[in-house]
Formats: structure tokens, C-alpha cells, sequence
């Protein structure tokens, strides 16, 4: 999973230099980009604050908040895994039955983050190094700060709850509420000096002001961040026991009665469904809110246009940029799709799946439940962005919905396949966040680097009308619901005829 995670990042940040080149090619377009920037806080909030107009200053400003976000993922996932999940499973009990101390998981696990954002670090500073050694050491470092300050937060977190899912949804709550806290305050002011931006480590991130007269000072925050959390996280990991936990749980539904397997599948992934809700609305609001500015800030920039209609379609900019902002919403659903299909594998090999199976319910009814929280969630989460899109925006509110359930054919076949690598070849499952994550980069990264058309048409999201703006063609949205309705069901197949994990 790591080496994923790291490609895709840097990647991403690599890809930057060259595009915002073609994009802002001479001073005066670069003049009045920070122009525009200082006027606009609905693009600050999104993005954050020009502090420069060199490449590498505007490849920080760019990919910056994003990068550290997923470095904050891929970390925050690893220390659970390695941690919580390996409790859940059994297989911690075994080792620590050896040898092996109480708290040579957690080191084990920070380890194993320290190193992937190491090598993110190192990879980072040496694309970049060409722009400014100092500014791309600086940045670097900046990533992999953020990364480890999740790291051990997730740490923390994973030493009181007894759940390695509830570990991932509160780590990644409080990634969220950064975001949100470095987002309100790099709309209040120009210069990233709110109180509120520095709250947040994506906040520190920016006003380590990479290639833009860095502020090196700023690393001892991450240090201290580590540091402390680092030193709690070990306290608590040596106050427990093996499989246990300091924030007790609920035996059971505290009111109801769940008389089905789908009752269970909703009651199981509700939490989810509602986190990946509230935060597609509010996403839609961010982004239907900034169309217009967008619209301002493109200007008459050729380049930037044409990158707007390779994601959203030639059709008038502010209809190709709302495309383009629903097909990267899109495909961040594929990824909710892939979490909740997966969640059979995890009550699979966890050993909850066994009980509901050995009652009068056969596999089929047990999959379909959790699979209709996943389509239907996927659904569900879509509409809300569309609604979101309608409240931000205030136009269109049709064209817009349209436009965010055309995505949903092409996140069912990324659902589907992962059903069929689950129903199929369990071991193989997890293979479709890799999928997943390939599909993101080609939507993300293709159209800024005008890559093939034989390259964005392994994305099943290269297949889809370009609403709102374009014309609706019926024969991709079929083609593609039919195939993924071809996967479930080989899925399905595969999980009837092997055995289930003991």
C-alpha cells in the first residue's frame, strides 16, 4: 500500500512545475494570478495563499494542502493497520505471546510511516530541487511532517478505541477538521497569519512558505507535534491490554432490533454514510460558491482553459468548471465505494462474518446488505454534492444534479470490481485501492499534463458525458451500469462457491 500512496503523491506534486509553466508562462500572468488570489477567498479557502510568483512557489501553493492531505491518509492508515488491526485480528496476541515487548507494534508501525514519508520527502526535494534546493528541501520536509504529526495522532487514537475502523473515521475526522480550520482562515486573511490557519498542520505546511523565503522555524512545530503525541501514545500503549482499550463500547444497539442482514450492513456502515454525506455537501457548497471566481481567475489564460475542458468538456468555462469539480467529486466517490464494499472482507477475516452465516442467512442476503449501503450510499453521497453544488452556486440546480448522478456508472464499475476481487480472490481485495487510486490519478493528473486519450480512457471516468454543458450520451452511462452490474455478479458467483475465511 505504501508505495502507492508515495507514487501517487509525488506524482502529483512532480507533475505541477511543467503545467503551471504553460499556465502562467510570464510575469505578468504570474502578477496577476497573486492578484487575483489576494481578491478571491473562496480559491484561498480551497487551495490557500500565493506567497510568490516563482514556479516552485506556485507548485507549493498549488498541490501543497492536498499533498499533505494524502500524505495525513496513507500515514494515519498505516500506524492502524499496524496497530489496532493487527489486535482486532488476533495476530498481535500471537506475537506478543514471544518475546517482544508491549510496545513493539507501535514502533513497528511509526516506524513503517517514518519511512514512507521519508522516501516521500526524499523523492519530493529531488523532483523539485531544480526549482530552488532550499524551497524543495523545505517542502519535502513539509509533507513528511504533516504525514508523521498524523501518524502519531492516529497512534493516540488507536490506543482508546477498541475499533480499527473507528480509529481511521475519528484520525480522519480530525484531518478533516484541520482542513476546515486552515480553510476558514486562509479566507479571512491574504497572508496565511490567521489565528485559525495556525491551528491546523496543514496551516504550518503553507506558512513554512517553500521557495517563497522559507520559514524553517516552522519544522519545530511539526518536531514538537511528533514529539508529544509520540511520548502519549507510548504512555497509553503501556497502560493496556492486548485487545483492549480506554474508551469502552456498547454491547450491542442501544435501541431497535436489527431482524436482517441489511438492518446489520446499515447499522454497521451508517457512521461512514454519514461522515462521506456531510462532507460532499459541504464540498459542493465550497466549490459551487467559487464558479464564478474560478470563471475571474482563468480570465483570458488559454492554457487554463483548455486544462478546464479537458476535465469538464468544451462548453462555456463556467459550465466546464463545474463539470470538472463534479468529476473530481466523482471520483473521490469511488474511493467511499471501494471503504464500504471492503467491509465485507473486514467482518470476513475478522471472524463476524462466521456467526451471521452459521444463522438462516445465506451469503448472498449477508453481501447484498453491505453492497446496497455501498451503490446506494455512492448514490446518496452524489445527490448531496449535486444539492450542495445548487446551494453554493444558486443556478442550475437541475443540470447540476444531472450532472453529479451521470458520475455514478463509472464509480459502480470501480464498486464492481472491487466485488469481483473480493468474491473471487479475497487475498487480492485490497487491490482495488490501488485501482482506485490509479483511476484518481488519471482524472486528476492527465488532462494538466494533456496526456493521450488512450491513457484517460482506462478511467471508466473518461467514458462519461461532460454535464453540466454537454450533450447526454445514453450509450457510456449504460455500457458502463451494465458492466458493473456484470462485476457484481461474477463477484457474487465467486463468493458462493469458496470458502469463507476462518
Amino acid at each position: 500500500m505504501m508505495p502507492v500512496w508515495v507514487a501517487v503523491n509525488t506524482l502529483m506534486v512532480l507533475s505541477m512545475p511543467n503545467t503551471l509553466k504553460g499556465l502562467y508562462g510570464t510575469p505578468a500572468q504570474r502578477a496577476d494570478l497573486m492578484q487575483q488570489m489576494a481578491t478571491n477567498s473562496s480559491l484561498r479557502a480551497l487551495i490557500g495563499p500565493v506567497f510568490d510568483d516563482s514556479l516552485g512557489a506556485l507548485t507549493a501553493w498549488r498541490v501543497g494542502v492536498y499533498a499533505g492531505a494524502l500524505a495525513a491518509v496513507m500515514s494515519l492508515l498505516v500506524v492502524v493497520r499496524h496497530t489496532r488491526d493487527e489486535e482486532e485480528s488476533g495476530r498481535q496476541e500471537l506475537l506478543a505471546s514471544g518475546m517482544v515487548g508491549r510496545r513493539a507494534s507501535l514502533t513497528s508501525a511509526l516506524l513503517a510511516a517514518a519511512v514512507a514519508n521519508a522516501v516521500l520527502a526524499l523523492l519530493v526535494t529531488a523532483g523539485l530541487a531544480g526549482q530552488g534546493v532550499a524551497g524543495a528541501l523545505a517542502f519535502g520536509l513539509g509533507l513528511a511532517a504533516v504525514g508523521m504529526v498524523f501518524a502519531t495522532m492516529a497512534a493516540i487514537i488507536a490506543q482508546l478505541t477498541k475499533s480499527a475502523r473507528l480509529a481511521r473515521g475519528l484520525t480522519a475526522a480530525v484531518l478533516g477538521a484541520a482542513f476546515v480550520l486552515r480553510a476558514a482562515g486562509d479566507s479571512a486573511t491574504d497572508d496565511g497569519s490567521s489565528v485559525l490557519t495556525w491551528l491546523s498542520p496543514l496551516g504550518w505546511l503553507e506558512n513554512l512558505r517553500s521557495f517563497a523565503g522559507e520559514r524553517w522555524w516552522v519544522l519545530l512545530l511539526f518536531a514538537a507535534a511528533v514529539l508529544i503525541q509520540g511520548a502519549a501514545a507510548y504512555e497509553l500503549a503501556g497502560r493496556r491490554d492486548v485487545g483492549m482499550s480506554f474508551l469502552p463500547t456498547r454491547p450491542g444497539p442501544a435501541s431497535g432490533r436489527l431482524a436482517t442482514a441489511g438492518a446489520l450492513a446499515w447499522r454497521l456502515q451508517r457512521g461512514s454514510v454519514l461522515g462521506w454525506s456531510i462532507g460532499f455537501f459541504l464540498a459542493g457548497v465550497a466549490y459551487g460558491g467559487m464558479t464564478d471566481g474560478a470563471a475571474d481567475l482563468v480570465g483570458d489564460n488559454d492554457k487554463a482553459r483548455e486544462i478546464f475542458e479537458r476535465m469538464g468538456g468544451h462548453s462555456a468555462l463556467t459550465d466546464a468548471f463545474l463539470a470538472s469539480m463534479i468529476g473530481m467529486l466523482g471520483l473521490i466517490a469511488a474511493l467511499y465505494v471501494v471503504s464500504s464494499v471492503l467491509r465485507l472482507h473486514g467482518e470476513e477475516t475478522s471472524g463476524r462474518a462466521e456467526p451471521v452465516l452459521a444463522n438462516a442467512v445465506g451469503r448472498l442476503r449477508w453481501a447484498t446488505g453491505h453492497l446496497s449501503v455501498a451503490f446506494g450510499g455512492s448514490a446518496l453521497i452524489m445527490l448531496l454534492a449535486g444539492l450542495g453544488f445548487a446551494v453554493g452556486y444558486g443556478k442550475e440546480v437541475g443540470p447540476i444534479l444531472g450532472a453529479c448522478l451521470v458520475q455514478l456508472p463509472a464509480v459502480w464499475v470501480i464498486g464492481g470490481l472491487a466485488v469481483l476481487l473480493y468474491g473471487v480472490a479475497p487475498r487480492l481485495a485490497m487491490a482495488s485501492w490501488g485501482v482506485a487510486g490509479a483511476v484518481l490519478l488519471i482524472g486528476w493528473v492527465g488532462p494538466a499534463l494533456d496526456a493521450p486519450r488512450l491513457v484517460l480512457d482506462l478511467s471508466p471516468f473518461g467514458h462519461l458525458p461532460k454535464l453540466p454543458g454537454g450533450e447526454m450520451a445514453w450509450g457510456p452511462v449504460l455500457t458502463l451500469t451494465g458492466l458493473a452490474a456484470v462485476l457484481v455478479a461474477g463477484g457474487l458467483a465467486g463468493l458462493r462457491q469458496r470458502d469463507i475465511t476462518s
